[in-house]
């Protein structure tokens, strides 16, 4: 059976020739590579993992965020917006979701990329914080730094520092308790960044973890009693935690291992951003952890 004869490209295109066979199979296999292109360029800055910078202001995180993504630490001002950077896990530090990746792997180096998102410490300005709390992009954990030197039992850092926390830690939880039974419930860890440790009045790793935990307790106590006052029963089915008590309900002391039980899991990790060398391996280890 023979074909008629034309000298039109649509035509010679639409018979079943060897040439518009070629041109199909180039079109079904390019068309989706391009498309794969661009839709990947197009996501893979909004699509890293991200991981939300907290803390009271002068704790160290602007520094700690030039730190990462520059490897040395800038000079800083108190911030008053939040800040995102990209920054890359170094060399030795691996990502979990890496260790049976061949090193030949291309898609290693996309596992190693994250974005760090700076919040403003002072109190007026912690609004951008709980907004990226509340509405999170990615969000894979939580660096709250703290200044080692300047929580000292009684002093108003602590108490500062321990307020924040406080209220970090309880949106953390009556998120968890919300969403619970979604599919989309993602568990968020929570890293307590001891800064300056370098200093010789910083507190160890285990003394801030201690001290913050007795604030806390102090916080929670006090704003129990408040709202005992306003005429809500401890014993209330539902009060424990969604009117506003952290842990177990808000008697006794309060630790951060209570928060387990609402998928908040806290490690207190120590380290220094600045001063006789910055040590910080131990938090990049704690991000590579969840990656």
């Amino acid at each position: 059976m023979s074909w008629p004869q034309s000298s039109s490209w649509t035509t010679s295109l639409l018979a079943p020739t060897p040439l518009a066979m070629a041109v199909t199979l180039i079109i079904a296999v390019v068309t989706p590579l391009f498309l794969h292109f661009i839709i990947y360029r197009s996501t893979s800055t909004t699509s890293l993992p991200s991981f939300l910078l907290l803390g009271p202001s002068n704790a160290g995180k602007t520094s700690l965020l030039t730190l990462f993504e520059r490897g040395i630490p800038a000079a800083t001002h108190t911030s008053q917006h939040p800040l995102i950077v990209e920054v890359s896990l170094p060399v030795p530090i691996e990502a979990a979701s890496s260790k049976y990746r061949s090193s030949n792997d291309p898609t290693s180096q996309v596992h190693k990329r994250v974005l760090l998102i700076d919040t403003p410490g002072h109190g007026k300005l912690r609004h951008y914080a709980l907004d990226n709390l509340i509405k999170p992009q990615h969000l894979k954990g939580i660096i709250f730094v703290v200044d080692a030197a300047n929580i000292s039992p009684g002093s108003s850092g602590l108490k500062e520092a321990a307020e924040f926390l406080h209220d970090v830690l309880l949106t953390l939880q009556k998120k968890a308790i919300t969403l619970r039974t979604s599919r989309t419930f993602d568990e968020i860890p929570v890293l307590i960044a001891a800064n300056k440790l370098d200093l010789f009045t910083a507190l160890p790793a285990a003394l801030v973890k201690n001290v913050l935990e007795k604030e806390i307790t102090n916080i929670r106590l006090s704003r129990s009693k408040g709202l005992l006052d306003s005429g809500i029963a401890m014993n209330d089915e539902d009060s424990s935690h969604d009117k506003g008590w952290l842990g177990d309900g808000g008697e006794g002391s309060f630790e951060f291992s209570q928060l387990e039980e609402a998928s908040v899991t806290v490690t207190v990790e120590g380290g220094n951003v600045v001063g006789d060398g910055a040590n910080i391996t131990r938090w990049w280890d704690w991000v590579g952890s969840i990656l």
